[in-house]
């Protein structure tokens, strides 16, 4: 794929996922256990042969960097592959990244520099699985100066996405931003087109549009509220990649840009029959694995130990605890008498003795005294830590828990 230069923008602030991300870009947020959300979007490229992949960075990118040297040093420079990473860097002007469409502007020069056929754009905090050689074929078939992949969903959506109005032939008429009253499908007036956040541009299309929007000083410098629509105005060719399986239903696809959609997706994988595959070995979901020991459950006589419907991480330690429909991640130590029900553990999370924990959301090296209730009381729960609209408690990273 030497044809495509790939950016995957990850400087979002994840504002909607606080406390999660006051520490972190919303990128490199810990999600299922063992993964940062960006490796989902990675994997898809490694998986779909791109390797030539800018990753641009702006908001407490730290950790984000971290992760990506340590975990996805998986391209050949010799062979003309990378991952690199991209800062804000004001190359331009004085200005921070305005939005999506400016972020691809400022860094225009890197485009240039190996001056592809195609420029793909991704978003580096959603979680599916979509091999772009699919889209690619499409895009080049109807020889589309855009494609815009997007996900069927039900029209009482349309105010959490960017809706795509399509005529049958799959060629964009029209985009809405989060419109109370949407456009819907033709074939389907129940539904509607969300927008991925994924672009496939042919290279002098996306380098004429940009220069375009720069120009224009009541832009926001955003792909789908002014590129798009400014294209499709131009008379571009702008085409719809639906998201589909073979049966023509729609794929897997999740933005966890809110708390709850976050607790969501998590619990999505460990549903007997879950939508999402984590363990799929011909699309395999790439990660930086620390050196942890294998987990150990201790048969503790006076405990009340079991594990059920849940996923845990390498490193764990389980001394008689209870866990159901949870998901634990690296080194957590979960201590006899204790019960974790319908919550995410990430990693260096202890729990003590006899504490119980249910519909929760507890962030890296948080220490549970014994003895303690997380998710069993609103008001005491509200008066320490986060709830989210649905009422899971959200305990942020390093925080001292009282009883």
């Amino acid at each position: 794929m030497i044809e495509v230069l790939t950016f995957i923008l990850a400087g979002g602030r994840g504002e909607r996922l606080d406390p999660l991300t006051r520490d972190r870009a919303k990128p490199a947020v810990p999600f299922g256990g063992i993964y940062r959300i960006i490796d989902f979007t990675l994997s898809n490229c490694i998986n779909s042969g791109l390797r030539r992949i800018y990753v641009l960075t702006q908001y407490k990118s730290f950790s984000l960097q971290k992760h990506l040297l340590a975990g996805w040093d998986v391209c050949s420079n010799q062979l003309g592959e990378f991952i690199d990473v991209i800062p804000a860097q004001q190359r331009i002007g004085d200005d921070w990244y305005k939005g999506t469409a400016d972020a691809i502007y400022q860094n225009i020069y890197a485009i240039r520099d190996y001056d592809p056929e195609l420029i793909l754009i991704l978003s580096g905090d959603h979680i599916y699985k979509m091999d772009y050689r699919e889209m690619m074929r499409v895009h080049k078939e109807k020889n589309a100066d855009v494609t815009v992949a997007c996900v069927t969903m039900p029209q009482e959506d349309s105010t959490r996405f960017g809706v795509i109005e399509a005529d049958k032939e799959q060629y964009v008429l029209g985009f809405q931003e989060k419109p109370e009253k949407p456009k819907t499908i033709p074939q389907k007036p129940k539904h509607i087109y969300a927008s991925m956040g994924i672009y496939l541009f042919k290279c002098s299309a996306l380098l004429d549009e940009l220069e375009l929007d720069a120009k224009n000083r009541g832009s926001q410098r955003d792909f789908g509220k002014n590129v798009i629509p400014q294209m499709i105005k131009n008379g571009r060719k702008v085409c719809a990649y639906n998201f589909v399986d073979e049966k023509g239903d729609p794929k897997y696809w999740r933005d966890i840009g809110t708390r709850d959609a976050y607790y969501q997706a998590n619990m999505d994988l460990l549903a007997h029959d879950s939508e999402f595959d984590l363990f799929d070995r011909s699309w395999r979901v790439r990660t930086y694995h620390e050196q942890y020991p294998p987990i150990k459950v201790v048969n503790v006589p006076s405990g009340n130990g079991a594990l059920i419907d849940s996923m845990v991480a390498g490193g764990c330690v389980i001394e008689g605890g209870f866990i159901e429909h949870s998901i634990l991640g690296s080194n957590v130590k979960i201590h006899q008498k204790a019960e974790v029900r319908n919550s995410v553990l990430m990693e260096g999370v202890v729990v003590g003795e006899g504490a119980k924990i249910q519909n929760a959301i507890i962030d890296k090296e948080v220490s549970i005294p014994p003895g303690s209730n997380i998710g069993y009381d609103p008001n005491l729960d509200k008066k320490r830590f986060v709830l989210t609209a649905s009422g899971i408690v959200i305990v942020a990273k390093k925080s001292s828990v009282s009883k």
